[in-house]
Parts: structure tokens; C-alpha cells; sequence
């Protein structure tokens, strides 16, 4: 595969920020990390996730707290989910409902790992998407499944908000 020299550099600064939240980033890793810095360029984040805090205990419900900033307005929502991703896709459902926006309908959410990974291994969320009749995929990359999960999902904020 040949890149030019602006996503090889990007490309390149995406492996050195895994690296440096994994012990080792393997070429079995290359596919994903190309794919994932390709995906991120096709649109301007005008939504990011700032900040957000994942709870899963035993005995209790998995809760999320999300900062989600909106063209330069923050919103902070909680909620409680049968999933740590639940949580947080309920508090990002609370804040797109008091904003009065819509999000699209989550069709199928999809877990890869490299052959021959162990269980530090990068995770690729792809998760599939429906709005208005149009179904499209969006790509996350973390050694964590549900924070894969939701970059991807970010990512889907900033698709439809185009």
C-alpha cells in the first residue's frame, strides 16, 4: 500500500498515540490504524467528545457522564445503560433530545481484532449506522472496545451533521 506523504505523516502520529497508550503497536495493527486515520479525514469535527467517565460495578447498572461540545457549546448529560456504551449512547440521547436533533439508528456494531492478538491487542469498532433512509459505517481504533466504540461514534456525529 503506498501513502502520500500527508497521510504517512498522519498515519505515523496516530501509531506513536497508541503507542504510547499500548506497550507495542504490531504491523498485524497497520490495516486498522490506516484505516481508521483515512476514515477521520473525510469530514471537519464540528462535535466532539470532550471528556466522559465509564462506570461498570458489580451489582450495579453501567453509568456514563459525557462532556459533548457542540459547535463550541458544551453539554453534560449522565445516564445509566445495560452497557457501558448503552449508558453512553443514552446520555448522548438526552442531549441531542434537549437540543431537539436526531441521531441516527444504530443497525449493527462489529468487533476485529488482528490474527494472533492477545488481549492488549487494538480493537476496530465498526458500527453501521441508519438516518434517513441511507445506511452508512464508521470506524473506531483503541486498545479498549468501548472506547472504540465511542470514537466511531463521534465520528457518525460529525457525518450527519454535514
Amino acid at each position: 500500500m503506498q501513502l502520500n506523504q500527508e497521510d504517512l505523516k498522519l498515519v505515523t502520529q496516530r501509531i506513536i498515540e497508541l503507542g504510547d497508550k499500548k506497550e507495542t503497536v504490531t504491523k498485524e495493527d497497520l490495516p486498522y490504524i490506516i484505516s481508521d486515520v483515512l476514515d477521520s479525514q473525510t469530514y471537519q469535527e464540528k462535535i466532539v467528545v470532550e471528556s466522559y467517565v465509564l462506570v461498570h460495578s458489580k451489582g450495579l447498572r453501567p453509568s456514563t457522564t459525557l462532556c459533548l461540545k457542540i459547535d463550541g457549546e458544551i453539554h453534560e448529560e449522565n445516564a445509566q445503560g445495560d452497557g457501558q456504551f448503552d449508558a453512553f449512547m443514552n446520555a448522548l440521547s438526552k442531549i441531542y433530545k434537549s437540543k431537539k436533533m436526531a441521531l441516527p439508528k444504530l443497525v449493527d456494531y462489529a468487533v476485529r481484532i488482528p490474527p494472533g492478538s492477545s488481549s492488549d491487542a487494538l480493537c476496530e469498532t465498526i458500527i453501521t449506522w441508519t438516518n434517513n433512509g441511507k445506511e452508512f459505517k464508521t470506524r473506531g481504533l483503541d486498545s479498549d472496545q468501548t472506547v472504540a466504540a465511542i470514537i466511531a461514534t463521534q465520528k457518525m456525529l460529525n457525518v450527519i451533521s454535514i
